[in-house]
Order: structure tokens, then sequence, then C-alpha cells
């Protein structure tokens, strides 16, 4: 995305940079390549261009933009990069409940779902501790579907804010992904936007917003994760969108 930089005159301006390639993906980058330079090696060229272009992707999957965080009273951000295709009344995991957890009773999910093609570093939503890390082994259908919330691979994540607000959000695996990669642990403090980790190749992220909170986002919109604005806690009224 973008960086900020400070003219002499103090003129705050933006300025647009390469993202980088997250270490996670880095191996994933040099063992393409390097299959690539042996095709052209044994002159396989129907081969190895193939694999320029497979070696591109990688990088690309695996890119770690800088993002502009919004700061704000009560704010929570997009935790994902991907399309929202889903808001629905649910009731929340039970990993995610329980004693210290999210209290009983239908909470706002807000699902957005990641294609191959989008940024895979997931964010914090919220500023505060993480309370709780929860690994589920499990199936690997498309994450799209509404089932893929309790069916598919998991890790779910429980935050408390500085207030007490408990926000949980879940990364759930794909058709192709096969490894969530956690960067925190229970007990971490975080802040809003921080990284926390990411999901091996195209999969989902649900938020679970607090009681009384509407969504700030509508059916369709992409998100990007650390800077769109997903709700404002306590903040009851949803916003509507025209698909044009």
């Amino acid at each position: 995305m973008s960086s900020l930089e400070t003219r002499p005159d103090t003129t705050p301006s933006a300025q647009w940079r390469w993202p980088s390639v997250h270490p996670e993906g880095r191996k994933f980058a040099v063992i393409a390549a390097v299959i690539t330079a042996a095709l052209f090696l044994v002159h396989a060229p129907i081969l190895a261009w193939p694999m320029v272009g497979i070696t591109i992707w990688v990088l690309a999957f695996f890119r770690d933009p800088i993002r502009s965080v919004p700061q704000g009273p009560g704010l929570i951000v997009a935790p994902a990069d991907g399309l929202i295709t889903m808001i629905q009344q649910v009731e929340p995991p039970v990993e995610l409940g329980g004693e210290g957890g999210l209290p009983p009773g239908p909470c706002m999910r807000v699902s957005i779902f990641m294609s191959v093609f989008d940024v895979h570093i997931n964010r914090a939503p919220i500023s505060g501790r993480i309370t709780r890390v929860v690994y589920i082994a499990g199936k690997f259908l498309n994450a799209s579907l509404d089932k893929a919330s309790e069916e598919n691979e998991r890790q779910h994540f429980l935050m408390t804010g500085a207030d007490g607000t408990l926000i949980g959000f879940t990364q759930i695996a794909g058709l192709v992904a096969r490894r969530i990669v956690p960067f925190v642990k229970s007990g971490d403090m975080v802040a809003t936007g921080q990284r926390v980790g990411l999901i091996r190749f195209g999969s989902r992220v649900d938020v679970y917003l607090p009681a009384g909170t509407a969504p700030k986002v509508t059916l369709g919109q992409r998100s990007i994760a650390g800077e769109t604005i997903l709700a404002r806690i306590g903040d009851t009224e949803r916003v509507t969108g025209i698909v044009q």
C-alpha cells in the first residue's frame, strides 16, 4: 500500500512502494525459482515459462504491504483482505465462549473470503490482549460455504480490549489452504492492525462483533486488513450499500 513521508514544508503525503514478501513465503518462492531455473537449464521452455508465472504468483501471494491503520475510540478494523460474503446473527463458536469468553446468545458475524489473489496476512481488529488461541483440525471445504465455520480446519482468537470489550475472530482454511500460521500466542499484547497470522492458500476470516454493535460494511464490499472499519463498538446503526 502506501507509506507516509514528510516534505520540507511539513505537508504530509503518501507514496506508493513495492510490498515486501513475508518470510513465511520466501522459501516457497526460492523453491519455485530453483525449479524454474532448472527447467531453463535443461532446455524445457514449455515448462519453464509457466513456472515463471507460478514464481511471480507465489511472491504476490505472500506479499506483506504496509497498511495505514485508522485510530479512534471503539473502532474495529477488518482482520483480512477480501470479499464480505456473509453478515448474519449466529451463536458464537463454543471455543470462544464459556468462562471469560464471548457471552451466550446470538451475535453479529462478518465473514471475509480471501481468494488466492488476496493478501493473506491477517491483522488484529482491535488493540488489547490475546486471551485465547484455539486450533481445530478439520475439513477443507470451500471457505465461502456457511458450514465451513464449523467443519473446516480453523483457528479461533479471543481478544480483550483495554475497556474489557471482547472480540472473537476465526481463521478458516479453504479448499486449497493447508496450513494456518499464527504469529501470536495467548497472553500477547497487540495493537490494532498488528499482524497476527496468515493462511495458505485461499481461506476466510470470521469476526464476531460485540452485542449492540452493527457492521459498517455491506455484502459484496471488499475489505482491506488493518484499514477498513468493520464497526464501531456500541454503534447500532447499520449501513446499507448499492451494487453498481
